[in-house]
């Protein structure tokens, strides 16, 4: 399995831990998760939560702004039929997250970011410890990676609204909205694996507050 290693340059503070209100390390890595364009095939039925992109994008641009380390993991489906099989458009990235030089692309294979790709390796060397994580599916690649973020010891926030599934049918038949699945994914991830969060709740710490008078 390949990797691309486009490392940020501005990642040489060591990660401490933070609290409510405080500021996050100056290395804090956003780690996008599979946003490519597969996401948007009909196939996977009905989504929710249509602003993830749009809250992605604004989380990408302050990341960029602050100089804190970026990582995209695109997924490479080994999949003949699938969408995320190289080669295909629904490979790329989508525009509102395309990566830029010297920001680090992790390619995978399977749900898990950090199964047979350099991420974890990449993490230590540059002695990052909180990891932001957004992207799709929530119940899929987001959740494999969040509880391997977390059983590492990584200190780790989802952003909920900068998240997205898709309907599934179980076994029996039943159809689950995005919606319930969304909600349920994030439910077993809080607390034990990851802290959630939202958008506003991570711009927040990005920088200082300010002073009043």
């Amino acid at each position: 399995m390949s990797e691309i290693y486009q490392e940020v340059e501005d990642s040489s503070s060591s990660d401490t831990e933070i609290s409510s209100g405080d500021l996050l390390p100056a290395n804090a890595a956003l780690v996008i998760v599979d946003l490519q364009k597969a996401f948007d095939d009909p196939r996977f039925g009905r989504r929710n939560n249509p602003d993830a992109e749009a809250n992605t994008g604004r989380l990408l641009a302050a990341w960029r702004t602050t100089g804190r380390p970026v990582i995209h993991v695109q997924h490479l489906s080994r999949e003949p039929d699938s969408p995320y099989r190289p080669g295909q458009p629904g490979c790329d990235f989508k525009d509102e997250v395309r990566p830029q030089a010297g920001e680090l692309v992790v390619q995978k294979s399977t749900n898990n970011a950090f199964i047979d790709t350099g991420l974890g390796p990449y993490l230590d060397d540059k002695r990052i410890g909180t990891l932001v994580v957004v992207g799709v599916a929530t119940n899929n690649c987001v959740e494999a990676t969040v509880r391997m973020a977390g059983n590492l010891g990584y200190r780790t926030y989802l952003v909920a609204d900068a998240t997205a599934t898709a309907e599934r049918i179980d076994l029996a038949g039943r159809v689950w909205r995005a919606e319930e699945i969304q909600a349920l994914t994030l439910a077993n991830l809080n607390g034990e694996y990851a802290t959630v969060v939202s958008t506003e709740e991570i711009l927040a710490r990005l920088v200082a507050p300010r002073r009043t008078a």
